[in-house]
């Protein structure tokens, strides 16, 4: 059976990722676990990296095939650890999800340099180094899929909840991700960015979990609701496995009409 005859016979094969290896950070928790969830169910052998050891060992137990890496992304040593320890014990990456990230609510002016470097060191660089890691050896053996977790934020301002370094960085993912994309696409590697709006995670707790925080994110979003973490799970997995075997250098968001107004 060749694939357009298998797409036929069962059209949501395309969103399977059965064997593949993936790799996700921020795993310990929130959006990053749940991915881990996702890709798993999927098909996937998974390696979890975060720095938090506990958290990623719990969730490696209820992962069959997974393994879990401590790793600090913003480390050259640990990067490569990770990568290593990967393609040794599961074999190469075939799907790569940038999610590990980090924010800060303060006004500009009282920012300091040191914290927005941290910021961008976690959100951008280290998107920017592990991509370039993994990268390399999709590009050896002709085929990829890199997946960064951007935000809203990356594409417009967020204004009245101030957060200048966390805005510079996804909106340098946004573009990272285009260029990436631009660069690799003719030798089969895809580059793509998920941007959520507001989801309730480990991260939005503190803004979620309150009136006043949850009133700001209805008002402003038209479905005036923030998102479930399940919502994620038809455009990670689109933009991870061959469903869109067309597309790259895109940044999908899925925030509810955020965006919108």
């Amino acid at each position: 059976m060749n694939e357009a005859t298998a797409t036929t016979t069962d059209p949501t094969r395309i969103f399977r990722i059965d064997g593949k290896v993936a790799v996700v950070t921020g795993a310990s928790s929130g959006i990053g676990a749940h991915f881990a969830r996702l890709l798993t169910a999927a098909g996937a052998r998974v390696a979890l990296a975060a720095r938090r050891e506990g958290p990623l060992k719990e969730l490696s137990a209820e992962l069959p095939g997974s393994i879990a890496v401590p790793c600090d992304v913003t480390l050259a040593e640990d990067r490569e650890r990770l990568v290593r320890t990967v393609t040794e014990q599961l074999g190469p990456v075939d799907i790569l999800i940038n999610n590990a990230g980090l924010s800060e609510t303060v006004p500009a002016e009282k920012q300091s340099v040191e914290s927005f470097d941290s910021i961008v060191g976690v959100n951008l660089t280290a998107v920017f180094a592990l991509s370039q890691a993994v990268g390399t050896g999709m590009l050896e053996r002709g085929s990829g899929s890199i997946v960064n977790i951007a935000s809203v934020y990356g594409l417009v301002a967020s204004g009245s909840l101030p957060q200048a370094a966390y805005a510079a960085s996804k909106g340098g993912v946004v573009n990272l991700t285009r260029e990436l994309a631009a660069q690799w696409a003719a030798r089969g590697v895809r580059v793509n960015a998920l941007c959520p709006g507001w989801f309730w995670s480990e991260m939005t707790a503190d803004m979620l979990g309150n009136d006043k925080g949850r009133t700001w994110v209805e008002r402003r979003t038209p479905m005036r609701r923030a998102g479930e973490l399940h919502e994620l799970d038809g455009a990670l997995l689109f933009l991870a496995a061959d469903a869109s075997s067309y597309v790259t250098g895109a940044s999908v968001p899925v925030d509810g009409g955020y965006l919108t107004v």
